[in-house]
């Protein structure tokens, strides 16, 4: 089974994709949703957030949300909103936000590649986010929500994807968040061709994001596996970007209180594992190994003792290096993923944001961190570890319904 593969993709009908792109379904609420859809009937949110066309209350995770989905995805390709090409294709996809642009492929990719982990993660899966999207899957049989994945250094792929979208595209519109989405059409099978070859001649292919979305294509694959490798099911929806292009923000942290300790105490232990600088404002770390801590309305520069900095893909993390010598062992917090007294808050909202919540007295403390790079997920995938929770946020993102795939 080739590692990646053409589809005949279900997509907004010409003229029609700024009325339908909507933001990934998990990066917003149901109330949320339901105002960002409010007089726009052909939003995808009607199929990724289908609770919005039911009674508010409504738990979205009831049959008859799913149920839902399905209605309106036929709805709207009955009204011929949505139409699917006649014969498989890849597509290329252009995010552009602000002066930041990245140009990737979208294709099928093998669950056969993803189960082998030639297909590599770096996360855990939650078992019942991944049973939403096995529902949602089964429901449409139709994958509506791309996973992310980065792609290393191809040259070849580059060129093709470059000069592809140097032509006129067949989608192109600007979603909500000011993002700029455009897709192009590969129908050329010599080009259809190479492009196989050289994600072919690939040692691997790395999620980005999607965890949950892969998981379930596995399991949807497994629970309908009849024999034929090349069944539709067999294959996920994916959007490759080369991993140079792909921006990770920084993941930052909130923390409810000091575990009882005074400041001076507290800050006392913090200086037996890290220096400490006072700064004139926000502190927006350089490089791996330094963090902000923002505390009693003043901003610090903390910078981890080398000494302290292991070897390991997964230890010399910043995310890593913060919880293990100050979140844990001073603010005892042991489990980030479900510990209450921690929050986390993805830098596209700015530090200010840290600010005005422990400024308000919601949370005493925050901290800012560098980004995580691109190398190092690389690296602990191909190491087969696992990230700390809220390691990455990706920006841009992706917009459902730009392009979906049909797995009967």
């Amino acid at each position: 089974m080739p590692l990646i593969r053409p589809f005949a993709a279900l997509r907004p009908a010409p003229g029609r994709a700024a009325e339908i792109i909507a933001p990934p379904y998990d990066v917003l609420n149901t109330g949320e949703a339901r105002v960002l859809a409010q007089d726009k009937p052909w939003s995808f949110l009607h199929i990724s957030k289908p609770e919005i066309d039911l009674p508010e209350g409504t738990d979205p995770y009831a049959p008859e949300v799913y149920a839902k989905a399905a209605q309106n995805l036929a709805e709207m390709i009955a009204a011929g909103v949505l139409q699917r090409d006649d014969k498989p294709c890849y597509y290329v996809y252009r995010l552009i936000m602000g002066d930041r642009t990245q140009t990737g492929l979208v294709a099928s990719a093998s669950v056969a590649a993803y189960d082998s982990n030639r297909i590599r993660r770096h996360e855990f899966t939650r078992p019942d986010k991944e049973d939403d999207r096995v529902r949602q899957i089964d429901a449409l049989n139709a994958q509506t929500g791309p996973v992310l994945l980065a792609y290393p250094d191809a040259p070849a792929v580059d060129a093709i994807l470059a000069e592809v979208s140097a032509g006129v595209p067949e989608a192109d519109a600007v979603a909500e968040s000011g993002v700029r989405h455009t897709l192009w059409v590969v129908r050329d099978v010599q080009i259809i061709a190479e492009l196989t070859g050289y994600f072919e001649a690939l040692p691997a292919l790395y999620i980005a994001d999607g965890h949950h979305r892969s998981a379930a294509a596995s399991r949807i694959a497994a629970s309908r596996r009849t024999g034929d490798a090349e069944a539709d099911h067999e294959y996920f929806l994916a959007v490759m970007f080369p991993y140079h292009q792909m921006r990770i923000l920084d993941y930052n942290r909130l923390i409810r209180d000091l575990q009882g300790l005074g400041e001076a105490e507290f800050l006392e232990r913090v200086a037996g594992c890290f220096d400490i600088e006072a700064s004139v404002g926000q502190v927006h770390p350089a490089r791996p190994g330094e963090f902000g801590l923002y505390l009693g309305g003043r901003w610090l520069r903390l910078t981890i003792h080398g000494a302290l900095i292991p070897q390991d893909p997964v230890g010399r993390l910043d995310v890593s290096l913060l919880h293990d010598h100050l979140i844990e062992p001073i603010l005892g917090i042991a489990d980030a993923r479900r510990d209450k007294r921690i929050d986390f808050v993805g830098g596209i909202r700015g530090l200010g944001e840290l600010e005005r919540r422990v400024d308000g007295g919601e949370m005493a403390l925050a901290f800012s961190l560098c980004p995580t790079r691109m190398e190092d997920l690389m690296a602990v995938a191909d190491a087969g570890e696992v990230m700390p929770p809220k390691s990455t946020w990706f920006e841009p993102k992706l917009a459902d319904g730009m392009i979906s795939h049909v797995i009967v």
